[in-house]
């Protein structure tokens, strides 16, 4: 079974599952340790996709920048 791999490029639909992540941990009286773990695995992946999308953003924003600066010249 293959899992899908999050969209990196919807930042916000990675933060709002991440938060309903954290909504189910805090919910829970007792965690099953087996729901725990999918959801940790989860958790992990989305958060990998998330700083991935970080980085491809602050790239862009240098590279506007650096295009910016050189145009004024």
């Amino acid at each position: 079974m293959s899992r899908k791999k999050p969209d990196i490029q919807n930042l916000g639909d990675n933060l709002k599952k991440l938060s309903i992540i954290t909504e189910w941990f805090e919910g829970q009286e007792e965690i099953d340790i087996e729901q725990g773990l999918k959801k940790v695995k989860e958790a992990a992946v989305l958060i990998k996709a998330s700083k991935e999308r970080l980085k491809a953003v602050e790239n862009e924003f240098e590279e506007i920048i650096k295009k910016d600066i050189t145009k004024d010249k």
